[in-house]
């Protein structure tokens, strides 16, 4: 499959709502924006049809209404960003990223605890694998 041309933050925050309602109207996702986001109708109308056109959403026609679905599941736009921003950024090395994310955010205990976690269970899955 071709590379899907990037969201900008506007377009994915709009995606995520029609992944949170797993489908909407427009008039469904202008009710579901955030307090104090102040989009009209015909923004957000455009928004969903950049989506569609770019490939993250697909719609059909209800009635008079059109109902936009997503066409990607959002954990493979995350893996899909995430890689454009290593790739990028780092030259598609991912330590760096990750060494930058404890020392800048200063993550919490239960959150390097958690870290620790995922690279033990991939670690035991990696071991796994090999006997």
């Amino acid at each position: 499959m071709a590379k899907r041309p990037a969201c900008s933050k506007a377009e994915l925050e709009i995606a995520r709502l029609v992944w949170d309602l797993e489908g909407a109207t427009v008039r469904q996702v202008l009710d579901a924006l955030p307090g104090g986001r102040d989009l009209d109708y015909k923004t957000v109308q455009t928004y969903l049809r950049r989506l569609e056109t770019k490939g993250y959403l697909k719609s059909r026609q209800d009635g008079r209404t059109r109902v936009y679905t997503p066409r990607v599941r959002p954990t493979q736009v995350i893996s899909e960003t995430v890689g454009d921003l290593v790739d990028r950024l780092f030259g598609g090395e991912a330590l760096p990223l990750v060494e930058h994310l404890i020392s800048a955010q200063r993550l919490s205990q239960e959150e390097i605890q958690r870290l620790r976690e995922l690279i033990d269970d991939w670690e035991a899955k990696r071991h796994g694998n090999r006997k």
